[in-house]
């Protein structure tokens, strides 16, 4: 969730190693730490062979068959160092089909490094203090004041109708109240000028932060700008793949975490013109789902694309795209050998298959588009192929799946495909009743008569309505298994959660407005007292996070006195003050304005610009978070121009309109902020990072939080009458339900995460690369499983399933667990608890004399009065 730290960047914090020399030896049971299981016969890769080989050279014989804070560096037994550079007259053979060559030197750097730590020192979400009145609301004078008309229109309906979900919302500038900069403490790294605005929390940020050579997550495979480094000493892009037995877990059941190992570069795509420090690494086209990485060749003032590398989410072969270059194929694991099966029938492409010192086979396809002799790729050594310069095409890899459980030929699968490759991708999506449908489309390149093959992730095959799904699986990081679909687009569909609005809802009860007189008392006591509190004191904050937490406590304050306690006195008084203390970010007159800064593109707190940190309000200046910080604002917005529609003015309105474009922006055409910053509609939830150099990659914390801000899209769409936005909401909601119970939230059916992990029952933070059971504030059991619990509002229980929240509960808070709990994650606890027992939610917070330190600052004793007894505790 919050601050992402730089303890993944070597180059900006020092990180404390602890060297640990394990054997990481493909197919071998791993325990703790990557340390092989004993009790195996483990040999060295060459043992079964002579004990020495003659130089490469083809031959008729057929190729064999076919991963506080704390740090652990895996290393080889064995780490032969060998420069890779190949003599300038190399000699490279004219191979016939089912030719086989066998590397003359082999390596073995199968293992890589891992960093597991996390910064456990970050502020809680929410403030300790308790919130208490020092005098008693005055309530408007309705005889002399006439109270607005709250909207007639429903906020929970039975269906929803937008044809066009992605709509621009607006394309004017930003609000003039917001100042304007064009500069940003972080660089613009190697970026070409482009006419939309750039992303910042996509999977290839790495590639334009720090040092340019962290990894990139397609799923299912990482690549990283190997920059000189790893054993091959390559100036490449490497390609990795990590299968479940390379997996480090830590000690313990269940274990903390589990982690990818990194550095390990399967196949480096490279050429030989790229052979040291004068090559520079540039991207371009940066999307929502794609970028071209350029690796160059720098001489004198002139910079040469050698190889433009288009990486697109769930592609299934890394593409090398050549202009005039001398291919170069290297591996830090060693090549044992390669064979020219030949050309790919009725095709000028040709096909290599490789096999690599872990036993693994790589797929190497090669497409020219001029003449040149594809038959000539030649081993130099366990390090490098070598092929003909002068080469004008495309080069792609693929790795064959090693699971042997069914008689899928998965080479004539990617066979089929190979030649054409996706370029980027495009959104559409529609809402119709109850039904949610979104396509996404891929530009191809290449040979575009042939299908497009591309992986999707568990929660794309459930949802899947078109394409050929195969037997081609490879697993991923942290997704579980892709499965590669041939298909040029994919449309998926979704049950919408239409009838979820400002009412406490659950799926058996629906949104739930009615409750029993003695409820109503107790709610409207507790919003008469809560209401009484300093409003500007809890809302003008120097955090946007909290600021915008304090306005979203007080709106469903407001809400709850009107539509479920019957004050509407009551909650309009109280609205009259949330209506001021809103005013004040209007205005931009918080204590760190909000300014639109123009090299990236988006609206960002001005406190890291005033005090050169940038941690400051939790990262915000560096797109940390935004959809946690503006959903909040986004729903306090929805409660008031739904109680008082006549606040919806057009300052108003264009105030939180830009908040959503800055988070959720549903459309490439706005020129002002780029697509979908935080939400990833290949991964189905937010990346909560921004500009933060990360060797696992991105992450985010609260899933709860990210559906808070998808709910508040919904809501705000249903009170502005943008049915487009209403729709695309309630989408999001679905897409990510969907998505957080694969892959955040644990029942014991989940088969995506290591079964070893699923007894810790949420994530805690996800990652590209790993998950780790804590947070960034502390690892209490409270507060991991709590920060995937706040805020409890309406939407809850469409993510939170009553299955898994039993499960949950069983395991961490029954049988009095809950109540040695501390402060506010207490209340946080029973409100979700509701979910599943509102009657013993109920008995908790009826209590008149409620301990008010078990409230959390973002939280009010009125909401959860209201929530546990509309779901069904007030009436037993």
């Amino acid at each position: 969730m919050f601050l992402l730290r730089h303890l993944y960047s070597p180059s900006t914090q020092p990180l404390n190693h602890s060297l640990v020399h394990w054997p990481v030896i493909s197919g071998a049971p791993v325990g703790a730490l990557g340390m092989p299981v004993l009790g195996h016969d483990f040999r060295d890769i060459s043992d079964s062979r002579p004990p020495m080989y003659p130089p490469a050279a083809a031959t008729d014989a057929s190729a064999p068959d076919s991963h506080g804070d704390r740090s652990r560096l895996i290393c080889p037994t064995t780490h032969i160092r060998r420069h890779p550079n190949m003599p300038s007259k190399a000699k490279l053979l004219s191979l016939t089909p089912s030719a086989t060559q066998i590397a003359s030197s082999t390596l073995k750097a199968t293992s890589g490094t891992v960093v597991t730590g996390v910064a456990t020192t970050a502020s809680q979400p929410f403030a300790t203090s308790v919130n208490t009145a020092t005098s008693k609301i005055s309530l408007i004078n309705t005889s002399s004041t006439k109270l607005p008309t709250a909207q007639t229109m429903a906020t929970s309906k039975p269906t929803i109708s937008a044809p066009n979900l992605f709509l621009p919302m607006d394309t004017a500038a930003p609000p003039s109240q917001i100042g304007q900069r064009s500069d940003h403490p972080v660089a613009r790294l190697g970026i070409k000028s482009q006419t939309q605005k750039l992303e910042t929390n996509k999977f290839y940020a790495n590639f334009f932060l720090g040092n340019q050579n962290q990894p990139s997550f397609t799923y299912p495979y990482s690549v990283s700008w190997s920059k000189g480094s790893g054993a091959a000493s390559s100036w490449g892009l490497a390609v990795s793949h990590i299968e479940a037995s390379q997996l480090v877990y830590p000690s313990g059941s269940p274990p903390e975490y589990f982690i990818n190992p990194g550095g390990i570069q399967s196949v480096i795509l490279s050429a030989t013109e790229l052979n040291n420090s004068k090559t520079t690494l540039t991207t371009d086209t940066l999307t929502g789902f794609s970028v071209n990485v350029n690796l160059n060749k720098v001489s004198g003032s002139t910079t040469t694309p050698v190889v433009t590398f288009p990486l697109v989410q769930g592609m299934a072969y890394v593409t090398g795209v050549y202009t005039n270059g001398t291919p170069l194929l290297q591996s830090s694991v060693s090549f044992l050998t390669l064979t020219y099966v030949g050309k790919i029938t009725g095709t000028i492409i040709q096909k290599y298959r490789a096999t690599l010192g872990d036993k693994t086979t790589w797929l190497i396809y090669l497409r020219p588009t001029s003449t040149y002799a594809g038959n000539t790729l030649t081993i130099q050594n366990g390090y490098n192929i070598l092929g003909a310069a002068g080469f004008s095409g495309w080069l792609q890899v693929a790795k064959v799946p090693t699971s042997t459980s069914t008689s899928t030929d998965y080479e004539t699968i990617y066979d089929a495909s190979a030649g054409v490759y996706a370029t980027t991708a495009n959104i559409t999506g529609s809402a119709s009743g109850t039904t949610g449908t979104y396509t996404i489309s891929w530009t191809k390149a290449g040979v575009t008569g042939r299908p497009l093959l591309m992986f999707a992730l568990p929660h794309h095959i459930a949802t899947l309505t078109n394409g050929q799904k195969t037997d081609v699986k490879l697993r991923t990081t942290t997704k579980g298994m892709g499965t590669a679909v041939v298909a040029d687009s994919w449309t998926l569909s979704e049950n919408l959660p239409t009838d979820i609005g400002f009412a406490p809802w659950s799926p058996s009860t629906g949104s739930v407005t009615k409750v029993s007189a003695a409820a109503q008392q107790l709610i409207v006591q507790a919003a008469t007292s809560e209401l009484s509190q300093n409003m500007p004191s809890q809302t003008n904050l120097n955090s946007m996070y909290y600021s915008g937490k304090g306005l979203a406590k007080f709106a469903a304050i407001c809400y709850a006195a009107n539509d479920i306690g019957g004050n509407k006195t009551l909650a309009y008084t109280g609205l009259k003050n949330l209506e001021s203390a809103f005013a004040t970010f209007v205005n931009n007159k918080q204590i760190y304005p909000l300014v639109y800064e123009s090299a990236w593109g988006g609206v960002v707190s001005s406190a890291s610009y005033s005090t050169g940190n940038s941690g400051d309000d939790f990262g915000n200046t560096y797109y940390n978070d935004h959809h946690f910080h503006y959903g909040y604002f986004v729903y306090a917005a929805a409660v008031i121009g739904y109680l008082d529609p006549t606040w919806l003015t057009a300052q108003n309105v264009a105030w939180v309109n830009t908040l959503i474009r800055d988070y959720a922006n549903p459309s490439a055409s706005d020129s002002y902020f780029p697509f979908s910053r935080m939400y990833d509609w290949y991964h189905g939830h937010s990346w909560a990072a921004g500009l933060f150099e990360a060797a696992d990659g991105k992450n985010q914390e609260s899933s709860s939080e990210d559906s808070n801000a998808a709910w508040a899209l919904k809501l705000w769409g249903a009170v502005t009458n943008n049915t487009a936005l209403e729709g695309r909401g309630a989408l999001m909601m679905a897409v990510q339900a969907r998505s957080l119970q694969n892959y955040y939230l644990y029942t014991t059916d989940n088969t995506n995460e290591p079964s070893v992990f699923i007894p810790n029952k949420v994530a805690g933070i996800l990652f590209d690369n790993k998950i780790d059971h804590t947070t960034y504030f502390g690892s209490n059991k409270e507060y991991i499983e709590g920060i995937h619990m706040i805020p409890v509002m309406p939407f809850s229980a469409w993510t939170r399933t009553t299955t898994f929240v039993t499960q949950e509960w069983n395991t961490y808070f029954a049988n009095g667990a809950v109540d040695s709990v501390a402060g506010g994650w207490r209340g946080i606890l029973y409100a979700n608890y509701a979910i599943i027992n509102p009657t013993a939610a109920w008995n908790f917070f009826k209590n008149t004399s409620f301990d008010m330190n078990l409230l959390d600052g973002g939280a009010s004793l009125t909401w959860y009065r209201t929530y546990s007894a509309a779901l069904g505790g007030s009436s037993a």
